[in-house]
């Protein structure tokens, strides 16, 4: 499968702090993306990095096999920013409108059916919009401009539960029907679980994990039991954070259980339970591995 986005050794340096580190991304075609990390991260760097709003110390950026240079926009993308700056006195309509223009691809009728679905009046003014009522005119734009790359900072952020749900519900339906490489960066990890098909965790600008979310699913285990059992069981596993307790232990592990796994775990009075997305991401951050 090709690549919609390379990112190569990606290095971004602010005095003596690097917000990226040797950073190595790959987005292959046609695949929804969670990008995942807690604030300072660098995932907001690296979008805007993406998008050409700010240079690399260094490494290479290359789009569909094109390097690009410096401060040279992406062809036949679309970037949803936590903070948009829209103009306060436009009114949504002619926001869409002038969005419309930079986009081939772009879909009204898409765009006014999600005028519809989230309950959005065209003729509203910018200024006049709460936070999160503003951000669903940016994600409006995402999904109707149908850009073959599409990059989302925090795009449900200061929505309430049915407009997330919302959201994503039309994202999904949109994606059936119309692939492209979509990148949603966001903190609310639990619900990118059933949206992305694979995930990227950063840790101080540099990437912690790669790897499908099914493939999470299947090997994120919390492992309980008496503190000798526990670590026989775990030994030669890859343990992502163990924590002891009186006689007893816990351990987070990343790894692919067999049926065998099962019945010893089970004769050695250790039991197993299946990691939700946010607990294996505090697991994998706190364990420093």
């Amino acid at each position: 499968m090709s690549n919609a986005l390379t990112c190569g050794n990606l290095n971004k340096k602010y005095g003596r702090t690097y917000a990226l580190q040797d950073l190595n991304l790959q987005l292959e075609e046609n695949v929804i993306y969670g990008l995942l990390g807690r604030n300072g991260a660098g995932k907001t760097t690296l979008l805007n990095m993406i998008a050409g709003g700010i240079f690399p110390n260094h490494g290479t950026i290359e789009v569909r096999g094109k390097k690009l240079s410096q401060g040279e926009l992406p062809e036949g993308f679309c970037f949803v920013r936590e903070n948009n700056k829209y103009f306060g006195g436009a009114r949504v309509i002619e926001i869409l409108q002038f969005a419309a223009k930079f986009h081939p691809n772009w879909d009204w009728t898409l765009a006014h059916e999600l005028l519809e679905t989230f309950r959005l009046d065209p003729r509203k003014k910018i200024r006049q919009l709460s936070r999160g009522t503003e951000s669903l005119v940016g994600n409006i734009i995402g999904l109707a401009s149908r850009a073959p790359l599409t990059l989302y900072d925090e795009p449900v952020l200061g929505l309430d539960v049915t407009m997330r749900e919302r959201f994503y519900k039309a994202l999904l339906e949109d994606y059936a029907n119309h692939p492209r490489t979509i990148l949603l960066s966001t903190h609310l990890i639990d619900e990118i679980a059933p949206v992305a098909e694979k995930v990227y965790i950063l840790e101080a600008g540099s990437i912690l994990l790669h790897d499908e979310m099914e493939r999470i699913h299947m090997a994120a285990h919390l492992i309980r039991g008496n503190s000798e059992a526990v670590a026989s069981f775990t030994a030669g596993k890859r343990v992502l954070y163990t924590e002891t307790y009186g006689h007893g232990s816990l351990a987070a592990i990343y790894e692919n259980l067999h049926a065998a796994d099962v019945q010893q775990a089970r004769a050695m009075d250790i039991s197993i339970e299946n990691l939700t997305l946010q607990k294996f991401f505090s697991y994998l951050l706190e364990g420093g591995r």
